[in-house]
């Protein structure tokens, strides 16, 4: 019987040092993984800067709702939509009342590849120079 009783102690005693070790080696508790912050969202493409160019109408396309203008940089189209707002002298017009020649300010931006006009102001037709009448011959 003492046998038993110390072979118990010492079973009892290993399994206290025993359990003392495992906590003292046990890793501290893992803290929550932190949840990633969510993606950023794209940036919002910037609006398109109003840009401007200036001309005599070379074209105007009333089907198409287009306008193409000859400038000292080039020509450039211009497509029209509903909030386009054509002027002349302060006074709006409709887009049928253009005509080639007429000398015109263009606000556009550019929609991928086409130039959207958001206002036209255009002026009338530049007058042809008056020939210079040639003075009479006088008679010797």
């Amino acid at each position: 019987m003492k046998k038993i009783s110390l072979m118990v102690a010492v079973l009892t005693l290993v399994s206290f040092v025993a359990v003392a070790t495992a906590q003292q080696a046990a890793p501290a508790p893992a803290k929550p993984a932190a949840t990633p912050a969510p993606p950023k969202p794209a940036a919002a493409p910037a609006p398109a800067k109003a840009e401007a160019f200036s001309g005599d109408i070379a074209k105007v396309d009333a089907m198409a709702k287009a306008v193409v203008v000859k400038g000292k940089k080039g020509e450039m189209t211009f497509v029209m939509d509903d909030k386009t707002k054509i002027t002349m002298g302060g006074k709006d017009m409709p887009l049928g009342d253009l005509k080639e020649g007429m000398a015109a300010n263009v606000s556009y931006k550019k929609e991928g590849d086409k130039n959207l006009a958001s206002s036209i102001k255009v002026a009338a037709p530049k007058a042809a120079p008056a020939a210079k009448a040639k003075p009479a011959a006088t008679k010797k």
